[in-house]
């Protein structure tokens, strides 16, 4: 089976008709038309809750799922046109949370501005897997430009394709390789630089996540309780969330990937417990500390899966005011350095903007 992307842009298009922003300045340099999927020169694949499917020549067979449209060519390919509600809630059916190979495609179509999630709940359903390649399209001014849009496919294991271009199904040279554990990657930020944002969006096309949640809980701070109801607002219903300052036995006994927010409240959360914000410190209270931080970082060293951890960059904040304060931004950079010579990668997070760190 022959699929041709006529179209790989959201609704509008991209640039959008008579849009001046920045995101669609820059697409005007390869402009795209809305999703149009062309299979075999013969018949146009129907978008998703568009309503009654076509009528398809002899020997497709053509489906309406709980994850999209699938199609069957009389070559054998599957592709799967998926809903743009295919990552929003748990299956209805109390067994289709468990992998489904029978219903495993060779090519799954996603539209992952619409539903950024949808890769990762396919993964985990079975229907995509480690042989489907994964074609991202939905590409418009909701993100900040078309590199942005090819870099996240790239972290979810995805091809962002051009107008015209052509695939096979099943695919003859890829899916892209996706990251798998060992894998680690430091994402470090000042205050609201988008940080935990592009953390958690790395990780949407996995389909196993532990969320280690090392904040204080968020009773009577509005402030705090609004920040953590918001992250939990923005992780896909599949994620599991533990809430602990033992994060080195979390990744001792980790499965699929872990996302750690954040190193700064892990460590604030540390010198509490030992006591290094009162007065008067207890004797060995910085030791006890230390030997934590140690800890951490040999779990970090050694864990085997894909980890994503978010730190706050305290160096290019306000000087502390306090001894204790200074001495928390000490250690916390301390710790990010430690962190980062045991990670293969390490970005900076900046005005919603991500920077590799070399």
């Amino acid at each position: 089976m022959r699929i041709r992307l006529s179209g790989t842009a959201g609704p509008a298009g991209w640039p959008a008709p008579n849009c001046r922003c920045a995101s669609c300045n820059l697409a005007a340099r390869n402009r795209r038309l809305p999703v149009r999927v062309t299979v075999d020169d013969a018949f146009a694949l129907p978008v998703p809750g568009g309503g009654a499917p076509p009528r398809t020549p002899a020997g497709y067979r053509l489906t309406d799922t709980p994850y999209g449209i699938r199609l069957e060519a009389p070559d054998g390919g599957r592709l799967l046109h998926a809903s743009p509600g295919a990552s929003a809630d748990p299956p209805v059916d109390p067994g289709a949370d468990s992998p489904v190979p029978h219903q495993r495609v060779d090519l799954a179509i996603v539209d992952v501005v619409e539903s950024p999630g949808a890769i990762g709940a396919l993964r985990r359903a079975g229907v995509v897997g480690a042989t489907t390649a994964v074609v991202a399209v939905g590409g418009d001014h909701r993100v900040h430009s078309p590199d942005e849009f090819a870099r996240r496919a790239r972290l979810w294991g995805a091809l962002a394709p051009s107008d015209g271009q052509e695939l096979a199904c099943p695919p003859s040279a890829w899916p892209p390789e996706r990251i798998v554990g060992p894998h680690r990657v430091l994402v470090t930020g000042g205050a609201r630089s988008g940080k935990s944002t592009e953390a958690e969006r790395r990780l949407l096309g996995d389909p196993e996540v532990t969320y280690v949640a090392t904040g204080p809980k968020p009773e009577g701070d509005e402030s705090w309780a609004r920040r953590v109801a918001a992250h939990q607002g923005r992780r896909p219903w599949w994620w599991r969330t533990e809430e602990t300052l033992d994060v080195a036995c979390v990744l001792g006994r980790a499965r699929g990937a872990v996302l750690f927010d954040c190193v700064g409240t892990w460590l604030a959360g540390v010198m509490e417990d030992r006591g290094m914000w009162r007065d008067d410190p207890p004797a060995g209270a910085e030791e006890a500390v230390w030997a934590e931080a140690a800890r951490l970082v040999e779990a970090w060293r050694t864990c085997p899966a894909r980890i994503v951890a978010v730190t706050n960059e305290v160096g290019s904040g306000v000087v502390p005011g306090t001894v204790s304060g200074g001495l928390f931004r000490d250690w916390l950079g301390r710790l990010n350095q430690m962190l980062s010579a045991e990670s293969e990668e390490v970005v900076l997070a900046t005005a919603g903007r991500v920077l590799q760190l070399p």
